[in-house]
């Protein structure tokens, strides 16, 4: 406004709500430096932003989990909206609002009313005519007319016991929802709990009643939509194994069951789908954005074939994706975008001297989730084996907090532990920690133990990046690591406990405030009774509180267990792991096991970086010290790293920034 970049004739004949919601930003931001102290920024810099966006005509705000997770997500969202709104820069090449969501498929769910207030086709439940026409479509006695609880609603509405069956598909609630002590005594309350999944052990699956054993990405036919509303066909590539069974089949099933079966006649995906494309187009003519009605009548070859295209879809055959909104023309009666006036509000619950800190969570590199799928897999384990907790320096000293140490960071409803890592990467002020671990993999890491469930009032969404919380050292008798070819189940003395796949073995961190008398007892009886053929060798030193034992079986390593008082104090991991794929140890490597490394330093490759290639810390650091590589290019040509999904590379450059100058 200030920079007279308006675009005054877009704003008159093609948008509603200008006035107001000019009037709405000028009370909550009347200037720079009321902006730039509201988000401690310096002035400079907002000043700076403020005038590169109005000078640079393409502009193009992404915006993800940052944004959307918020108990005030939906009025940041609609901002950012009306940014674009308000200077026309909508439905352009290279200009728009862009929210890129974190699931994968979002744009497909919400097509297909996947959201308790959507009908299918993009539909919505609030609107009377659209009820009708989904209604009439279906031929159905009866439709809802109101909204369905969102995700944290439903599983409130449980506990109190208004809900007293619950079908879960695709998602694990018991780790994936803030304040999941409630979901977890909702789900243990709840009279029947049905879970579809294609994987046994979660935490979810431990509190389900029924199981049902789904397909996954590889073994699915179907339809999947990304963000730019591009539908691709996805074809199986894997059978499906055992007794799982598409989505859509275990629900037409359940359905016939019930005497529906009139209306779940499906017999595959490709009748689904003509059903689905034919709702689109019911009464439309472009009233609504979500229009695949020219694919309605594809035979099962041509579903089949189908090749990627953009919706709406004016013919079978598209020549150019139709841009949205390139004449002006938004989904509302009269065909014009409301601007909505938004008044900043703050998150549910400010930090306070009990709770001085904001704890963030979010993803890592490589994990996906609650680690279901990602946590069996060795490559993309290695790089983060554990749960961590990224601390600036600052706070770190304040808590008494040292690097690698265990942290327990606490809120008012719950607490986790987390591995220490400093870093000034992070804000002074807040933490970070990854929502992946979950039952399987972590004994007290689910981080949404510790989150809040504030919630946006129109999406729903948890306020997932704004818990004020406090951190202690959690600080134990003793730190070790064991390396096990075969899973194992650990039983007493361990109040921490991390299990991470490994090549050839399974990698488990732990801790524990009491020391056994006999540490050989206990590993003992963690081996099972199974002695026929073993060899052991084992070091105690209990004067330093060290233990360190190895087991043997045809030659191969079969366990090995490091004990001692601090983390610190334990050797690396990488080449003893990489010891259990090897068919037979040479007698000289024996020697060297106890100890924790190899005789010649260069075995070692130090903890993973790069997980596509698996190449370790040591690795690198060696060539950048030799001289081989003095960029990440340098480090790409000479062992690879960064040069596949280019995930590692921001943490190559920090090595190679670090490299003193020779």
């Amino acid at each position: 406004h200030h920079h007279d970049k308006l675009d005054e004739d877009f704003l008159e004949q093609h948008t509603e709500g200008f006035a107001a919601t000019l009037h709405a930003a000028g009370l909550s931001a009347p200037s720079t430096a009321a902006v730039a102290a509201a988000c401690a920024l310096s002035q400079e810099d907002v000043v700076r932003f403020y005038r590169l966006f109005a000078r640079t005509d393409k502009v193009l705000t992404v915006f993800s989990q940052g944004i959307n997770q918020s108990s005030s997500g939906t009025d940041k969202a609609g901002s950012i909206i009306n940014c674009h709104l308000a200077t026309g820069r909508i439905g352009k090449p290279g200009m728009g609002p862009f929210s890129l969501t974190g699931q994968p498929n979002a744009m497909g769910g919400r097509e297909v009313g996947g959201l308790s207030n959507q009908l299918a086709a993009h539909m919505e439940l609030d609107n009377a005519e659209h009820r009708d026409i989904v209604q009439r479509f279906w031929q159905s006695p009866l439709i809802a007319d109101s909204a369905g609880l969102k995700a944290l609603e439903l599983f409130q509405a449980i506990d109190r016991g208004e809900v007293k069956a619950v079908w879960i598909m695709a998602t694990n609630p018991a780790v994936s929802l803030p304040d999941t002590h409630r979901v977890r005594a909702a789900l243990e309350k709840c009279e029947l709990v049905v879970l579809s999944d294609c994987m046994r052990e979660t935490d979810t699956a431990s509190l389900a009643d029924v199981l049902l054993p789904a397909t996954t990405w590889g073994e699915k036919n179907g339809t999947v939509t990304n963000s730019e509303r591009c539908i691709s066909r996805q074809r199986a590539f894997m059978d499906a194994p055992g007794a799982a069974r598409a989505d859509w089949w275990i629900i037409s099933q359940i359905a016939r069951r019930m005497g529906f079966g009139k209306a779940f006649h499906y017999r595959n995906p490709a009748q689904i789908w003509r059903e689905h494309a034919a709702l689109s187009g019911v009464e439309n003519g472009g009233r609504r954005d979500f229009d695949i009605h020219a694919l309605q009548h594809l035979s099962d070859t041509e579903y089949a074939q189908l090749q990627p295209l953009q919706w709406p879809l004016k013919t079978r055959v598209q020549s150019e994706p139709d841009r949205l909104f390139s004449r002006g023309i938004f989904y509302h009666p009269d065909g014009k975008a409301r601007l909505t006036a938004v008044t900043p509000s703050p998150p549910g619950q400010a930090p306070d001297d009990i709770f001085p800190l904001i704890l963030n969570s979010g993803r890592t590199r490589d994990h996906w989730h609650t680690m279901t799928r990602t946590g069996r897999s060795a490559k993309l384990s290695a790089h983060k084996p554990e749960p961590y907790l990224e601390i600036h320096p600052r706070d770190a000293s304040a808590f008494c907090i040292t690097e690698n140490t265990l942290v327990k960071v606490s809120s008012p409803r719950g607490e986790a532990l987390a591995r220490a890592t400093i870093t000034d990467n992070q804000q002074a002020g807040s933490v970070f920690m990854p929502f992946h671990w979950s039952g399987p993999y972590a004994s007290d890491s689910v981080v949404n133990a510790v989150v809040n469930p504030f919630t946006d009032p129109l999406s729903g969404q948890p306020e997932f990046k704004h818990t004020p919380v406090r951190i202690e050292p959690f600080n134990m008798a003793w730190q070790a690591f064991l390396l096990s070819r075969a899973e194992i189940t650990l039983t007493g003395h361990v109040d921490y406990r991390i299990k991470a796949r490994g090549r050839g073995h399974w990698q488990y961190e732990l801790a524990g405030s009491n020391c056994p008398d006999h540490w050989e007892d206990w590993i003992m009886s963690l081996s099972g009774k199974e002695t026929e053929g073993i060899e052991r060798i084992e070091y105690a030193d209990p004067s330093l509180q060290i233990y360190r034992f190895a087991w043997f079986k045809d030659k191969q390593l079969e366990k090995c267990l490091f004990i001692a008082p601090s983390h610190a104090q334990l050797p690396g991991r990488s080449w003893l792991g990489g010891l259990f794929e090897q068919a037979e140890l040479d007698p000289a490597v024996r020697i060297h096991l106890l100890a924790g490394r190899p005789a010649v330093a260069e075995e070692d490759i130090g903890g993973v970086l790069c997980s596509c290639f698996g190449v370790g810390r040591n690795q690198i650091m060696t060539c950048l010290e030799k001289g081989e590589a003095i960029s990440v290019e340098d480090i790409g040509k000479q062992l690879q790293a960064g040069t596949r999904c280019g995930s590692c590379i921001p943490e190559l450059s920090a090595l190679v920034k670090n490299q003193p100058a020779a």
